[in-house]
């Protein structure tokens, strides 16, 4: 696009006012020879359509296949160690030659078609010319036009034809540009699926209560995820989700801050439809601290304050000791301007979460998701990381996702979530009581 626009199109539009100019100077001169001149004129457009169409599809192949190489590289480069574990190496190199293959066929594919078009409009260009000659000097031996009348006109048509091959040249370049532009607004012009509604409100800070009411959900419409869903949250409790795999835990809290949008039911916060508010003043009330920590390749300072970028040095190092995690920044070269890493992979496990954990404190948020949080760690950074998770679910309300049943036994209430339904409801000793489904997954782990 940008070679389309900085190189082509100026070469475009100066090509296309000396066509004009010159083809005015020529009709000026002979009216009769330039009309004769015109008929040629359709031919050789006809090349530049053609192979434009053919430009077009090429370049938007040429652009798909390089987006497919380069997905087969980072997939292989981020996966190198699971590549060199099962010994695929010449697997993965046989696979990127297949792909680079793909291209490479295009590719001169492409180079075929710009070697055949400035021949071709060369050849017509010089019968074009040749006919003229013919024509024009039939005129001058008839007497119709002097001969330096004739000269002239044909100089200012053959220099009215230089700048029509410059468009066939710079034809290629400008239909990669438009192939591009096609691929990029395509996806510009895209709506988001999930958007304010009109006359939405701004959710006042939440105090009080979140309801869910007669929640169902599918993605496909065929397969239901959540069923029957009713569930009253009071502010400042911390609930429990468990159950089997697959039950709908995630997507029941993914409902909250509407990454996902409900088609049955509704979820109200203080009274208020959460559809009847703006996404930006539901989702500043909502934090997130998830299995696949997501970090920035950036300092741990900015890290930490990427949901409140006004926060203060002291605030930043205030939520790293709530964190726990204020002990290990000390340590590093940089301390808090210690730059990470991709997805933060200079940290251990524990240590990203426990940087998710602080960027959750200081973002401030009143309603908190803690998804499977601590599941994929150590015991020693599960207990750190339960450490910082204590201190951030304090006075907040608190949704926590775990299939380890030993990190939510001191919740307030507890949910057993089973084929996208409430199965049981209560406290850790009360689900046990009742000899269901909690028990059942509780003697998995601990029996």
């Amino acid at each position: 696009m940008q070679s389309a626009v900085s190189n082509a199109l100026v070469a475009l539009i100066r090509d296309f006012f000396q066509v004009i100019i010159l083809l005015g100077v020529v009709f000026f001169m002979n009216w009769k020879l330039a009309m004769f001149s015109f008929i040629v004129l359709p031919v050789a457009a006809f090349p530049i359509v053609k192979f434009g169409r053919i430009f077009r599809k090429l370049s938007t192949s040429t652009q798909e296949e390089i987006a497919n190489v380069s997905n087969l590289l980072h997939e292989t480069i981020t996966g190198n160690r699971i590549v060199k574990a099962f010994c695929k190496e010449q697997y993965e190199g046989n696979r990127f030659f297949n792909q680079v293959s793909v291209l490479f066929a295009i590719t001169i594919k492409d180079a075929r078609y710009r070697c055949m078009q400035h021949p071709l409009m060369e050849y017509i260009g010089g019968v074009a010319i040749a006919l003229i000659i013919w024509f024009g000097g039939r005129e001058v031996i008839g007497g119709n036009s002097t001969p330096g009348t004739f000269f002239a006109f044909l100089t200012a048509l053959i220099a009215a034809y230089d700048p029509v091959k410059g468009v066939t040249r710079i034809n290629s370049t400008i239909q990669q540009g438009l192939a591009a532009a096609t691929r990029v607004f395509d996806l510009l012009d895209m709506e988001p699926e999930i958007q304010d509604r009109k006359n939405a409100k701004e959710l006042p800070e939440f105090t009080s209560l979140i309801e869910f009411n007669n929640i169902s959900f599918s993605y496909d419409d065929t397969t239901p995820i959540l069923q029957d869903i009713n569930l009253q949250v009071p502010a400042g409790e911390a609930l429990a989700i468990v159950g089997p795999s697959g039950g709908g835990k995630t997507t029941l809290t993914n409902l909250i801050p509407r990454f996902l949008d409900l088609k049955e039911g509704r979820i109200v916060i203080d009274g208020l439809d959460i559809r009847d508010i703006t996404i930006r003043s539901l989702r500043n009330q909502v934090a997130m601290v998830t299995q696949q920590t997501i970090l920035f390749n950036d300092t741990i300072k900015n890290n930490i304050a990427y949901g409140n970028q006004e926060a203060t040095d002291e605030q930043i190092s205030d939520a790293a000791r709530a964190a726990h995690a204020l002990g290990f920044i000390e340590k590093l070269p940089d301390g808090f301007n210690t730059v990470i890493g991709e997805s933060g992979e200079r940290l251990s496990g524990g240590e990203r979460q426990r940087i998710s954990i602080a960027r959750a404190i200081l973002n401030d948020a009143p309603i908190l998701i803690l998804d499977e949080a601590t599941s994929a760690l150590d015991t020693e950074s599960e207990r750190e990381v339960q450490k910082a998770l204590e201190n951030l679910m304090k006075n907040r309300t608190t949704f926590v996702i775990a299939h380890r049943l030993s990190t939510i036994k001191n919740a307030d209430r507890i949910i057993v979530v089973k084929n996208g339904r409430i199965v049981e409801i209560g406290t850790h000793d009360e689900l046990l009581a009742l000899e269901g489904e909690y028990e059942l997954l509780y003697n998995m782990q601990y029996k």
